[in-house]
C-alpha cells in the first residue's frame, strides 16, 4: 500500500530560531529533509511551513507545497491542516517526517508506512532502536518507550522505562544487556482520518506532563505499533551543537 510524506517545517523554533533555513553542508536543512524523503517509495511529498521562504527553498524540488498558519503547537496540528487542504482521503496514510531532521534514511520512511499499512487494527506506527548507554536512558531529551507482546505501545516516557530496580539503585548504574530499553524514533505514520480524530480530542494530562503528543492516542485506548528501526537515523537537529555535529556528519561522506 502507497503512503504520502508530509514534512512539517515551522519558521520559528525557541532554540534555534529559522532552523529549516539554516545551512548545513552547503544547502538549507530542509533541503537535506527533501532529499531523504525522495528516497522513499512515498508517492507523494508534501512540504507543510509557516514561512514563505521556507516555501522558496523548496520549490526547486518535484514536492508539493502548502502553506500553514503560525498557530499549530505541533505537526501533526499542521498536517490535519493539509489534510484539508489538499482533501486527502481518510484511508490515506501519512507518514510525518520531521523538517528538523535531516538525516532520517528513506529506509526508516518506508519501514513506518508499510508497518501501519500491514495492521489494520493500529490507528498509528512508529520506530524505536535498542537503548546503547546508560547516559540515554537517563537522558529526558531521549524518549524510552515499552511495548506488548505484539509489538504495541504501552508506554513512552523521558523517564528511564522500565525501571531495573535492582540495576539503578546504584547512583551510577552500569547495564551489561540493554536488550530491555527502547528509545523512540520520532516517526510517525497514521492514517488521514485518524488525524481529523486525534486534533477533535485535545490534549490530555499525560500528553502534557510529558510533552509528548504521542501520549495522546494511548490515553484513548488506541494501538500505536513500534517496529524496531533496521537503519538507525543520524541525530535530529534542536541546537546550534547539534547543527554542527550533523554537519561533521554530513561532510564526513562526501
Amino acid at each position: 500500500m502507497s503512503f504520502h510524506i508530509v514534512i512539517p517545517a515551522r519558521y520559528a523554533s525557541g532554540r534555534l530560531p529559522g532552523k529549516p533555513l539554516r545551512e548545513i553542508a552547503g544547502k538549507p536543512m530542509i533541503a537535506h529533509v527533501i532529499d531523504n524523503a525522495l528516497q522513499s517509495d512515498a508517492e507523494r511529498i508534501i512540504v507543510a511551513t509557516d514561512d514563505a521562504r521556507i516555501m522558496e527553498a523548496s520549490a526547486g524540488f518535484p514536492v508539493e507545497c502548502c502553506m500553514t498558519s503560525e498557530q499549530h503547537n505541533s505537526g501533526t496540528e499542521r498536517i490535519h491542516e493539509v489534510i484539508e487542504k489538499f482533501e486527502i482521503a481518510d484511508e490515506t496514510i501519512i507518514v510525518n517526517m520531521q523538517g528538523d531532521e535531516p538525516l532520517m534514511p528513506g529506509a526508516c520512511l518506508n519501514q513506518v508506512g508499510h508497518a501501519l499499512a500491514q495492521d489494520s487494527n493500529a490507528e498509528m506506527a512508529t520506530l524505536s532502536t535498542p537503548a546503547e548507554t546508560v547516559e540515554e536512558l537517563f537522558d529526558w531529551n531521549v524518549i524510552k518507550l515499552v511495548r506488548d507482546h505484539d509489538d504495541n505501545a504501552i508506554y513512552f516516557s523521558r523517564a528511564p522505562i522500565p525501571w531495573d530496580r535492582e540495576a539503578f539503585r546504584e547512583s551510577t548504574p552500569t547495564l551489561d544487556d540493554f536488550s530491555h530499553f527502547h528509545r523512540h524514533i520520532g516517526l510517525y505514520a497514521y492514517r488521514a482520518g485518524f488525524v481529523k480524530q486525534y486534533i477533535e480530542w485535545g490534549s490530555c494530562a499525560l500528553e502534557r506532563i510529558e510533552s509528548l503528543e504521542q501520549l495522546r492516542v494511548l490515553y484513548h485506548g488506541r494501538k500505536i505499533k513500534v517496529v524496531t528501526a533496521m537503519q538507525v537515523p543520524g541525530p535530529g537537529v534542536n541546537t546550534e551543537e547539534e547543527l554542527q555535529r550533523v554537519e561533521e556528519i554530513l561532510l564526513a561522506d562526501q
